[in-house]
């Protein structure tokens, strides 16, 4: 899977998914530019994956990521609970209007009910 370089150094990529995610989680949804989206998509979905074995070595994975102790708490508890019986597919993105200042497209980012 080709990953989108978004004209940023990897450093500041990990770290700006890095609080995306944890974002998500916290509030899960956020809005973001459709290709941040669009990459924030897969990491998502794979650390609900785990999360959803709710074991010690799947929450250290998931700490690798998330650095926060209550979203970390908050996505073993409550999230990944609603989608045991899921396959896959645990969120959406929702195109919205341009940004006014340069119409770069915006999207929604959120958890499927």
């Amino acid at each position: 899977m080709p990953q989108r370089k978004l004209n940023i150094r990897s450093s500041h990529r990990k770290a700006m998914f890095n609080n995306m995610i944890t974002d998500f989680f916290r509030h899960e949804r956020i809005e973001t530019t459709l290709t941040k989206a669009k990459e924030l998509r897969p990491m998502v979905e794979k650390l609900i994956t785990t999360a959803r074995t709710s074991d010690l070595v799947s929450r250290r994975k998931v700490l690798r990521v998330v650095k926060d102790t209550t979203v970390v708490q908050k996505l073993f508890d409550e999230i990944a609970p609603r989608f045991n019986d899921r396959p896959g597919g645990y969120t959406r993105i929702i195109k919205t209007n341009p940004r006014r200042g340069d119409a770069t497209e915006l999207a929604i980012i959120e958890l499927v009910e």
